[in-house]
């Protein structure tokens, strides 16, 4: 702390603070609920919902928006259950909170989201993104000039053994793999499918690219769509960066699995094409720089004669390639990882790793590789 003289004092003092009880005091910890409900106030989701969603014959006393609130809010406010609603529908400053008398039960909940089918859940997804474009159309002026899509799935475990479309996952865990599409430029998910716990992540997941696309394409100029490999869909490649479509193009970044042909590719190229990888910094050192200190994992292996694999370098380059469903040739950025395999002390040998990566434009979205 060279910033800092010497104190004579702790630097933890205390301020000036007083307490007061009232004999009677209405009060609760969730203080963003809120700027929640003046949130679906603002942007009209109540609205949209009740007029698009039909899953009631009649209303008594719920309408469609107050289930799908309840619920949402629910999970806000850190209840991971249906039965968690019921602490919330004893909790009476929660209640003047929201404006009511009452919110629905978990029983009730719970047979309202049997109701849902696959054409009402994407119907209750487009409400929501109606809602999100307005939220949209009151940013500044080139909010979104370049939206970058990420596409993935995820395992979504679960306790419960009467759950209907339950999977075991390759990580033998019981429950959903369900897909997630999002705006990596605000975080928000775009599209969420639920999928049995033993799907893989690419599942199905070329209608709701498609979705996303569109979705953001009425606002974006340039969409960038970014995944692992199990999204490297070429049969699709040439479809998504079709150029002829205006002044609207989608660009796209996945990785790519090290089949023989890249591996190849990448063998034969010369060492000149080859640049060394130099990666950013995580932060930049504001004061002096510490020594590191001893690596006790690695004296350990050592010792113990485990086998450990080094990374001794790391080079980049890049050419052209045609993969066999499409009709043109995309950039593939290839990084060669340089390894050596020790077990205690000697080296056994010397390992080359080779790693690819897609994309539809001549240059990374940020400009580096």
């Amino acid at each position: 702390m060279r910033n800092w003289e010497e104190q004579s004092e702790p630097m933890f003092r205390g301020s000036n603070i007083h307490y007061e009880m009232a004999e009677k005091s209405r009060g609760f910890s969730y203080g963003g609920v809120g700027a929640f409900v003046k949130l679906v106030q603002k942007v009209g989701l109540a609205e949209e919902i009740d007029e698009r969603l039909s899953l009631l014959k009649r209303h008594l006393p719920y309408h469609e928006s107050d289930h799908v609130l309840n619920l949402a809010y629910n999970t806000l406010l850190g209840g991971v259950r249906l039965e968690d609603v019921e602490l919330r529908r004893n909790d009476e400053v929660y209640l003047n909170a929201l404006g009511t008398q009452r919110i629905p039960d978990p029983t009730t909940a719970g047979d309202f989201t049997r109701r849902f089918s696959e054409a009402t859940l994407d119907t209750l997804m487009e409400c929501i993104n109606t809602c999100r474009e307005r939220v949209w159309s009151e940013q500044p002026r080139g909010f979104l000039k370049e939206a970058v899509i990420d596409i993935d799935g995820t395992i979504a475990g679960t306790l419960g053994e009467c759950k209907a479309g339950i999977g075991l996952s390759y990580k033998g865990i019981w429950g959903y793999a369900p897909l997630i599409v999002s705006l990596a430029n605000t975080k928000e998910p775009l599209y969420l499918v639920n999928r049995p716990g033993n799907k893989v992540s690419h599942d199905g997941c070329v209608k709701w690219i498609d979705k996303a696309i569109a979705l953001v394409g009425r606002r974006a100029k340039q969409i960038c769509l970014r995944g692992d490999t199990d999204f490297a869909l070429t049969a699709n490649f040439d479809r998504w960066s079709d150029r002829s479509r205006g002044d609207r193009w989608v660009d796209f970044v996945f990785g790519m699995d090290a089949n023989s042909a890249l591996v190849k590719r990448a063998e034969d190229m010369r060492d000149k094409a080859w640049k060394v990888l130099e990666r950013v910094a995580k932060y930049t050192v504001k004061t002096k720089s510490r020594k590191r200190p001893a690596n006790v994992k690695e004296q350990i292996v050592k010792e113990r004669g485990f086998k450990n694999i080094r990374l001794k370098s790391e080079h980049v380059a890049e050419f052209w390639y045609k993969p066999t469903q499409c009709q043109r040739e995309y950039r593939v950025v290839a990084l060669r990882k340089n390894l050596s395999i020790e077990k205690g002390e000697p080296v056994l040998l010397e390992d080359i790793r080779y790693f690819f990566a897609n994309s539809a434009s001549s240059t990374s979205p940020t400009g580096r590789i």
